[in-house]
């Protein structure tokens, strides 16, 4: 916190948290003496809001009846701008708890060495994962720290498309099914890939005058709407569409790899040389507002699920189709929410049956008031009935959980050292690619200054990389 009032504010609640959690009166002698007591803390990611408050008490009472010989307490931060430093002091005094979430990766980063490794819970009670896609599951394999995680809350990246602006143009809908090709305006069947998407996004992008991108008479200053965004994307994110990579390699290099370049030049192509997506001038605009592919005025957006709730004022008719591939292969960058283990939990086993709880009978309650698209198949059907009721337009929500198989990982939000400054230094890459400048830029060259200027904030740091840890933990074993 950068100010000693606002510190002195949350220090004084964490303190009030800690005395809440260790209360003498809180724990009657018969559940000293007869249960283990579990702490779940909540507000690293979402669950501060008032209208999950009661659902997640309910799911702890639930809980608690259904058995006799744990106690599950529930400690929610007064918001989630607290709960860092919340969790930071209760870490810091020696009463971490035993469970927290639900948190993304970027919340897990700012504590990456406190979390339990699973594999051994997992083996030890025979716990099923394979409900959970591999490529879901590899996401939440750690270098060196093993398995922090198990699926929980889940949303997969997919194509949403303006049907109304498909139809305006004659053009064929992209594919519901993974592996089916696209039927190009002259009859052509083609890849559904990234090349595809862009030859369609120019036919989709028209200026004032009615001429599309594709006309010698297009003019660019006068675009009425456009034919592709990466919706809320991120720089990680979008080139993680053209596949997984660590940002830090086993030898504590970073390298911006050529299918990250690749996507990076379909990115700048598409704003400044062909103009289908929106720049940052044109997204800030009162034309493309209260996003730009909810205005209604952008054929096509890649995005996490999440994104339908941004969908709810646009009078748009919309549909969803899978991602596009890249040299045919599809990547599905997914953003996902699940619980962690702390690693000094004094009772890991009790934790992990409670942990098993959430994902499972408590699961559909959590997921409603976090409002999560859920990661187990079994539980997605009625989701996807209440967004069927929601949007009648869209009569491909079949598509989602399959997305799922074709998860990315390394997650676009996977660790590496001095990860926030980092993480900024990606923002900053993106910022100058949108803005008014970048059309000037040389892209390679920006992505060796991003590299090169990672690898100063990586070596700053002074600690090995998980990569660089695991490589090292490999080659002493192999010396033995």
């Amino acid at each position: 916190m950068n100010n000693f009032a606002r510190k002195a504010t949350t220090l004084m609640t964490a303190a009030a948290a800690i005395m809440m959690a260790v209360a003498p009166s809180a724990i009657t002698p018969a559940m000293a003496q007869d249960k283990v007591v579990v702490t779940w803390f909540v507000g690293l990611g979402t669950g501060t809001n008032a209208d999950q408050k009661q659902p997640q008490q309910d799911v702890v009472d639930a809980f608690n009846k259904s058995q006799d010989k744990i106690t599950l307490k529930i400690n929610i931060a007064a918001t989630n701008q607290q709960a860092p430093d919340i969790l930071a002091t209760l870490i810091a005094s020696g009463n971490a708890p035993d469970i927290v979430g639900p948190v993304g990766f970027t919340g897990s980063n700012a504590f990456i060495n406190q979390w339990a490794d699973l594999t051994q819970e997992v083996a030890k009670t025979k716990y099923n994962l394979s409900q959970f896609p591999d490529a879901l599951l590899k996401i939440y394999a750690d270098p060196a720290n093993g398995m922090t995680g198990i699926p929980f809350a889940v949303y997969p990246g997919v194509m949403y498309y303006n049907k109304g602006m498909f139809d305006e143009a004659g053009l064929a809908y992209p594919p519901a099914k993974n592996g089916d090709q696209y039927k190009m305006p002259d009859g052509k069947m083609v890849d559904w890939s990234f090349d595809t998407v862009a030859q369609i996004a120019k036919i989709l992008t028209v200026d004032a005058a009615g001429n599309d991108a594709t006309s010698a008479k297009f003019d660019p200053t006068k675009i009425k709407q456009w034919g592709f965004v990466q919706q809320y994307g991120g720089a990680r994110r979008n080139m993680s569409n053209f596949g997984g990579q660590p940002v830090v390699d086993a030898k504590g290099k970073v390298v911006i790899s050529d299918a990250w370049r690749a996507e990076a030049q379909w990115e700048w192509d598409g704003l400044w040389k062909y103009h289908f997506i929106p720049n940052a001038t044109d997204s800030a605009s009162t034309a493309l507002q209260p996003s730009e592919f909810a205005s209604g005025k952008v054929g096509m957006a890649i995005a996490p699920i999440w994104y339908t709730c941004c969908m709810a004022a646009s009078k748009a008719k919309w549909d969803v189709a899978v991602q596009p591939s890249y040299k045919g292969t599809t990547f599905a960058p997914a953003d996902a929410d699940t619980f962690r283990l702390s690693k000094n939990s004094k009772n890991l086993d009790a934790s992990f049956t409670v942990l098993q709880y959430l994902l499972g009978d408590g699961a559909g309650t959590l997921l409603h008031a976090y409002g999560a698209f859920p990661a187990r198949a079994d539980l997605a059907t009625a989701t996807l009935k209440a967004d069927a009721t929601a949007f009648p337009s869209v009569t491909h929500w079949d598509i989602v959980s399959p997305q799922l198989a074709y998860a990315v990982s390394p997650h676009h939000e996977s660790y590496y050292p001095n990860f926030s400054k980092g993480q900024d230094r990606f923002a900053q890459a993106w910022t100058l690619l949108y803005g008014d400048t970048g059309k000037t830029i040389d892209i390679n060259k920006e992505l060796d200054k991003l590299q090169s200027d990672l690898q100063a904030i990586v070596d700053s740091s002074g600690a090995p990389s998980a990569a660089a840890t695991m490589a090292a933990t490999m080659a002493a074993t192999a010396a033995k």
